[in-house]
This record gives structure tokens, sequence and C-alpha cells, in this order.
């Protein structure tokens, strides 16, 4: 979908559709009164007939309203006007794409990005559009042998600003939202790929194409690379695969070489069985999006480098199946890890903090000024969170701070969970330095404090999206999530939220 920004009057646009909004109030909203005045109170009739009525979610396409230039107008329902908040929008938002992308309207010019949401720029505004405005048609569905198509799709959208002096910062705006939009896009394809084909060979192959298109630094370590280091934790959990692991870096430098860089480290388990502690059949087929983690963080990078930020920015990923298999590990098994603490495996199920605490030992390379890992790691932090919160977990309140406010900025809402020394208790194992489970409570806290073992010469913090990285049921697939999160916050460290 093509995008542009224009100032102008509504009712002097020649696109195929113009869209506007009405409150649950039967509130014309400023553009929508001024299509109602040029067309004789046409509008307002309707409104006032019921025929919408405001509702969050409604809408109304009309034909030939006298007196307008454009083929027709969309209404759209924007709910309750004292809580129209920044989730309201973004749902507006999305109501008005799909409805559309199903009118046969080649282009349309939208008006509810003049929307007054409080505290948040038109800058936001713009770049939040464009993000609900591509989500709301992303499809995937490359292996449908009969894809459902669409007659008339909509090909260009024209985003609507109040005053000329805003049309710079929402053409900024613009920018970053397609670059979001885009690598929250790749984030979704990588986790609903199945896993014969999403494997860590795959997902290393699409880091090299990543890196040659965006002119990033890549390096791929295998197998004999990882014994050579000193990884028995994270091959490990490799060893009941066929599937060799990978360990990908990629790095972006948008800044001074001198400047230590953000590092980010995704978990990469393209398919989890359990292992040897295997899993109950039933949605195992969810377990492909164990490398959710992994994807977002690939897609964090693809942003980062669309937007040319001025950062220094690693990406590591950890890449591997969880098999059974007869080399498999077993429960009560031994590893040292890189760090050359030792851990006691309990629960083979429990195989992403294995892969991610050789990772972060390995990001200490790098002198990261911040280190964030992202993994879908525990149930425990679904049963805490359900879907709507990522689970945060920082050495440092400050750093909890800014990526919450991040994921307030985009929408993509993550909670501070505690991480305090009385949960190491639960990790305590008679045979080895640490177990690699804590007991049937506080689960996504004792994971959180395994790895937090690995990270302490550094401002580190941990993003549990179990709940966040997935929906199930009828729509199920990749949400892209935290990608919203990760990129606000980056973009709050180079400087460029507006």
């Amino acid at each position: 979908m093509e995008f542009s920004i224009k100032s102008g009057s509504p009712e002097k646009q020649r696109s195929a559709c113009v869209v506007v909004g009405v409150f649950e109030s039967r509130k014309l909203t400023l553009p929508a009164e001024l299509l109602d005045n040029a067309s004789g109170g046409y509008l307002a009739d309707i409104v006032r007939r019921g025929d919408m009525e405001g509702k969050a979610g409604s809408t109304l396409l009309l034909h030939n309203v006298p007196a307008t230039l454009c083929d027709r107008i969309l209404l759209v329902g924007l709910g309750k006007e004292k809580e129209f908040r920044e989730k309201e929008f973004a749902s507006a938002i999305r109501t008005a794409v799909k409805v559309l992308n199903e009118t046969g309207a080649f282009d349309a010019t939208l008006f509810l990005t003049e929307l007054q949401v409080r505290k948040r720029s038109i800058a936001w505004r713009v770049r939040q559009t464009v993000i609900a405005a591509l989500d709301a048609t992303y499809k995937f569905d490359q292996f449908k042998s009969k894809k459902e198509e669409i007659r008339r799709p909509l090909r260009k959208l024209t985003i609507s600003v109040e005053r000329r002096n805003e049309l710079a910062p929402a053409e900024e705006g613009m920018h970053q939202g397609l670059a979001i939009a885009e690598g929250i896009a790749l984030t979704k394809t990588l986790g609903n790929l199945p896993p014969n084909v999403c494997h860590p060979a795959y997902l290393a192959e699409q880091a090299r194409t990543m890196a040659q298109t965006l002119q990033l630094d890549c390096d791929v370590l295998e197998r004999d690379d990882m014994e050579k280091l000193g990884m028995h934790s994270l091959l490990a959990v490799a060893r009941g695969s066929h599937q060799p692991p990978k360990l990908i870096v990629l790095s972006y430098k948008g800044a001074k070489a001198n400047e230590k860089p953000i590092v980010l480290v995704g978990k990469g388990v393209t398919f989890d069985t359990g292992g040897i502690s295997l899993k109950p059949g039933a949605e195992m087929d969810e377990m492909k999006y164990d490398m959710c983690g992994a994807a977002s963080v690939l897609g964090t990078m693809q942003a980062v480098a669309r937007m040319a930020l001025p950062i220094n920015l690693t990406v590591i990923v950890p890449a591997t199946e969880n098999m059974p298999g007869g080399n498999a590990t077993r429960p009560g098994d031994i590893v040292t890890s890189m760090s050359g603490q030792t851990i006691e495996i309990l629960n083979t199920d429990a195989e992403g903090r294995l892969i991610l605490c050789d990772a972060l030992t390995y990001a200490e390379r790098f002198d990261p000024d911040t280190l964030i890992d992202v993994a879908t790691l525990t149930g425990a932090c679904v049963v805490a969170l359900g879907n709507v919160a990522t689970g945060l977990f920082a050495n440092k309140d400050g750093l909890a701070r800014d990526l919450q406010d991040a994921g307030d900025e985009a929408n993509d809402r993550a909670w501070h969970m505690p991480l305090w020394d009385d949960y190491q208790e639960l990790l305590k194992s008679p045979f080895a330095d640490m177990a690699n489970i804590g007991g049937r409570y506080g689960g996504a806290i004792s994971a959180a404090c395994f790895l937090s073992r690995f990270t302490r010469k550094f401002d580190w913090a941990h993003l549990d999206i179990a709940g966040t990285a997935w929906k199930s049921g009828a729509d199920k697939g990749a949400t892209g999530r935290p990608v919203p999160l990760l990129t606000h916050y980056l973009l709050q460290r180079a400087g460029k939220l507006n």
C-alpha cells in the first residue's frame, strides 16, 4: 500500500473514498461536520435517524453524497469521546482500513488521523496510523493453493493533517511507521512459517539476506564454533535434533564506532517438543512460535536499519530445535555453560533459558551499553498476565521504566515484574551451581532469575512474550509483538521519538 500526507478540506477531496469519524453521542468530528455542511446536513440527518450511532467498530458506507467531490464517504464509529485513547485510535484505523479494502476503492483519504489523542503528537498519530493500516491488511497465505483474492484492494491511503505546519513531522512519522510495520510483518511471517521450513538454517539464511540488503555485518556460528566456545548449555538443547544449531549475529552501525551498542538477544527454538520432558500433543503445533523472540529481534533490526537510526545495534539469535531422540539431553544431566557455571537440567522443556544463557554470555564480547533478551519463555507468564501484557524484568529500575514507557507509547504494553534475590533460592541444586527450573510457583520469575545470573555485568532486561507473541483460536498466528515496544524504545534512545 502506498501512503502520502496531505493537508486539505474533506469536501474538496476527489478520492474514491473519504473517511471521517462519529462519536457514540452521535457527535460528528470536525471533518465530518465540514462534509455535513457542504452536503446540506446529509450526514447529520443519517446520524439523527440512527443509521450510524457512533459505536466503536461500527461503519457506514455512503455513496453519492450531495455537493462532495469524492465517490464515497465512510463513517467510522469511535465510541465514547471521553474514553477515546491510544487503543481506540488504533482500533478505528484498523476498522476503517479493513472496510476500505473491501469497498472496491483503490484510494482513500483518511481524516481520522486529525483526531486528538491526549498527549500524543501528530507524528505519533501518523506513525500509528501506518502501523495499524498495514497490520489490518497483512495476510499469510503463501501455503494455500487457492488464495482469497480481493477484487479491488486498497492501493493508496492519503493521511490528512489539520495544519500545513504538521506536514514535516507527519512525513517523519509516516516513514517511521512504514519501517516498523515492515519489521512487524517480517516477525509475523517468520513466526507463521511451518517448522519444516523455518528451521535454524533458514533463520540464518534470512539473516544473511537481510545483511546484504541493509548493509549489516553478519556472522553465523556453527556447532563446532559453539563447542570451542564452551556453549554446552545451548548445545544440550540441540542434541536430540537432526537440524544443526546456529548462533546468528547481526550488527548495525549507525553511530560512532566507539559508541557501545545496544544488544538484543532473541530465543530461536524453531520447534519445541519439550525434548525428553515431552509436551502434551494438544496444540503442540503452536510450538513453532517458540522462535518469536528471534523473529522479533530480527524484525526490530530491519526496522532500525530502514529508519537509519543513529545508534549501534547488535542482534544475537541462538537457534535450535528441541527434539526427543536417542542422543537427547535427559532430566538429571548436568552441563557447563559458556560462563563456567554448571546447570542441573531437571526439565528439558525449560530449554529457552539454556540457549539464552550462553547467548547472553557471548554478548559480553560486544561490551553492550544495554542488553535485552526477548523470549517466549514461560507458560507461567501467560497465567500471570494473559495475552495483554509482556512480562518485563530488569536489573535496573530505570531501564524497566524506559521499556514500560516505550510499550505504552507503542500500545504494546509490558508490566514490570519483581526480580528479588528471595526468588533465587528456588534455583538451588544439590549437584550443580543451579537447577534449570524453580518449582511450580513463580515460574516466570525464577526463569528470569536464572537469566540474571548471566547478565550481572550489564544493564539488562528480559521480556517474556509467551502470552503476547501469538494468539490461538480461529485467527491464530504471530502478532509481531514486541517489535513496536522495542522500536519505540530504540527511537527514544536515538532521540527520534516525537
